[in-house]
């Protein structure tokens, strides 16, 4: 069929369209980022993303889609909550080793921003100076020191040692022992009896072991070896050497013990799974263009974005991923505040199997390793096309800067969601579409990789979600599947997901920092919980419910445990802002799908990971409250953080409190899961509850 020749007025409007694309494109950018932003040639992934759109009148338009890349590698920083910058990680670099602290054999495992205290934060101004502090974590001798910089004055201000504390593990820790625990006559031997002669794709991990009062464990920093064999495979951990493992000690470079329980196959199951490797692919489907050939809608200055009424501030921490910060929402002509800080705070993965090689893996990703995030992301993969890509700038060992392209990305989304609707008597349907602005970062951990997100929604609420993906931690076995573990032994503690491969039991939990300040500092915890009320015997009904508004006065008030029988609403108020009808103004902590753990109270992995004995606990303010397992999880003892804080019982009511919500799964492994999982979301939501007069979503435009 011919195509139809266009009107002259047709083509007109078509070039008038392209020449208003080509020229608000760039206007739109200079609006979004304030002339602060920088397009760096080498992040430029796909720049020439050409999208072919054939309409009716088969007119193709050629549409170039540029991934802007935000440097974090600003010279300056603009707020006080910034992440530190390059140059400021070079000044602690200096003066750390102008100090007379520092001593050779010296490893920085941690540095990050020492935060203002948040009245400063509270009360600066753009334009006001502000203090920039750094804290650093060293690991020296057999000792874990902490040191408080001033990188304004070039001075270190404080140095002290942690008793008894453990620094966080070490890429050159983990991976770092390699040789030596090769070099070890009882390894080599345990690796010969398996068949094991060419020791160069081997791999020792020395991973985090816990703490079970051992006498071993005392005064000493201890890894447990884990033994993968990287031949014939990109991921070793398809790979494990069962049977055999090795508790090191860090400090004297030696093995205390060499345990071979046995010599158990390494699993051979395909294993692969990039490009080509996985099998046929499908069909491509056809293509979904995601474009804003105007840019984006939300505005960018340094590392503060404003978007649909939301304005808020967020650095990439190195141990915890986003921080997002100064949260406030815009309530007609008020500016109104949300959160002051929200981020992760910890994780806890225990896997389920007491075997002697396996029983100590119960790793607090977080606080163990604190070098997980983030990866670099992939674009147009990890995030789509339109989304904006943060560096992120952190120190290695040597407290040299080192640079992460893509760390994070902040995108719109449109998913087909409903902001509200409904069809009235009249027939007609009143209906809004609704968008989301996403602010993502990925962890990697090991074997799993995490997506954290911060979802912003035009009606006020905030969903935060993890998904997690990678690969299960699988063990060795004899057996080829079930049918052939006829007594179960095998497969006791976990499932087979490929043949010889059982992937282990496990839970997952995450802990979030909530500090919420609802239109002021002050605020108070409520949970309405939800009771049957018997009815009147001559009523036809018999029961309804009732929701009881009971305030928490103290911290052991607030301990909550999720529960079906007994369902409550958790709130955060105001006491002294009331909205329009005589309610305090508040917002929601609405949970999604949860887990609780099941570990028998006396066990020591759930002794040390406390916080996971409720899903909800709520402080006062204290600033050097961050991790709800402590500051230091490596080999901590029971009881560390939120347990050991909330004992002193403080009053939480009306003042300036903190939410720790902790959600979590079970993961019983299955085939699909091998040889990469497929990403398992799990969120939460902060939902405004009485904070507005009416449903804020209203004014969104048709």
């Amino acid at each position: 069929m011919r195509e139809r020749a266009k009107p002259p007025n047709e083509i007109l409007t078509q070039r008038k369209i392209g020449r208003n694309i080509a020229q608000n494109f760039g206007a739109a950018l200079r609006r979004a980022f304030g002339g602060a932003f920088m397009l760096h040639s080498q992040t430029f992934v796909g720049l020439a993303r050409v999208i072919k759109l054939v309409t009716r009148a088969a007119v193709t338009c050629l549409v170039l889609v540029l991934v802007v890349a935000w440097r974090a590698a600003s010279q300056t920083p603009k707020d006080p909550l910034d992440a530190l910058t390059a140059p400021e990680y070079w000044t602690i670099y200096d003066t750390i080793r102008a100090s007379d602290h520092l001593q050779a054999n010296a490893r920085i495992t941690m540095v990050n921003l020492h935060e203002p205290p948040k009245d400063e934060v509270l009360a600066w101004r753009p334009g006001m100076a502000f203090r920039r502090e750094a804290l650093v974590v060293i690991l020296q001798g057999m000792h874990t020191y902490e040191a408080i910089v001033d990188v304004t004055g070039h001075k270190v201000i404080s140095w002290k040692m942690i008793p008894g504390a453990q620094a966080n593990l070490l890429d050159a820790e983990i991976l770092g022992i390699d040789a030596e625990v090769k070099a070890d006559p009882q390894v080599q031997a345990a690796l010969k009896k398996r068949g094991i002669m060419d020791l160069t794709t081997v791999i020792c991990a020395g991973v985090s072991v816990g703490n079970y009062g051992t006498p071993e464990e005392q005064g000493r920093r201890i890894q447990g070896v884990i033994f993968l064999d990287r031949h014939g495979v990109w991921e070793s951990f398809a790979r494990p050497i069962e049977g055999l493992t090795v508790i090191w000690d860090a400090d004297a470079h030696k093995a205390l013990s060499v345990l071979d329980t046995g010599v158990v196959p390494v699993p051979q199951a395909p294993a692969n799974f990039g490009a080509g490797e996985a099998g046929p692919l499908r069909e491509i489907p056809t293509p979904i263009s995601v474009t804003q050939p105007l840019g984006p809608s939300f505005k960018l200055n340094g590392n503060k974005v404003s978007w649909q009424k939301w304005n808020f501030h967020f650095r990439i921490d190195r141990r915890v991923g986003l921080v997002v910060s100064r949260l406030q929402y815009a309530d007609g002509d008020k500016v109104r505040s949300v959160l002051y800080e929200g981020s992760l705070s910890e994780m806890f993965v225990p896997y389920q199997d007491p075997d002697s090689v396996w029983y100590t893996r119960t790793y607090f990703d977080a606080g163990e390793f604190a070098d997980g995030f983030s990866t670099p992301l992939e674009p147009g993969e990890d995030c789509p096309d339109n989304a904006v890509y943060f560096e992120q700038i952190f120190a290695n060992e040597h407290g040299i800067p080192q640079r992460r392209p893509r760390a994070a990305c902040l995108f719109e989304q449109e998913a087909g969601d409903i902001a509200w609707r409904h069809m009235g008597d009249d027939n007609v349907v009143v209906s809004r579409a609704s968008r989301n602005l996403v602010l993502r970062t990925i962890g990697a951990f090991g074997n799993y990789d995490y997506v954290l997100d911060w979802v912003f929604r035009q009606d006020g609420s905030i969903k935060v979600r993890v998904g997690a993906t990678g690969l299960d931690e699988v063990k060795g076995v004899l057996p080829r599947g079930a049918d052939e573990d006829r007594d179960g032994t095998a497969s006791e503690y976990g499932r087979f997901v490929a043949e010889n491969t059982i992937g282990v039991n496990h839970d997952h939990y995450f802990s979030f920092r909530l500090d919420f300040d609802l239109d002021g500092v002050n605020n108070s915890f409520v949970r309405d919980r939800l009771s049957t009320k018997t009815l009147a015997a001559n009523s036809l009904r018999k029961s309804v419910w009732v929701a009881q508004p009971v305030v928490a006065k103290t911290e052991e008030q607030a301990k909550v445990k999720m529960s079906m029988e007994a369902p409550e609403i958790w709130r955060v108020i105001n006491p002294s802002v009331k909205g329009a009808y005589g309610y305090p103004v508040g917002y929601e902590i609405m949970p999604g799908d949860n887990a609780m753990s099941i570990l028998s109270p006396d066990d020591p992995p759930r002794q040390r990971a406390g916080f996971t004995d409720y899903q909800l606990w709520v402080t006062p303010y204290a600033t050097d409250e961050r991790y709800a397992a402590g500051d230091y999880p490596n080999q901590s003892k029971p009881g560390e953080g939120l347990p050991a804080w909330t004992k002193a019982n403080r009053g939480i009511e009306n003042t300036d409190i903190v939410l720790w919500y902790t959600m979590g799964f079970h993961h019983v492994p299955h085939a699909e899961d091998w040889p990469v999982m497929p990403t398992v979301w799990h969120e939460f939501e902060l939902r405004p509850y009485n904070f507005f007069d009416r449903n804020a979503a209203l004014d969104l435009p048709q």
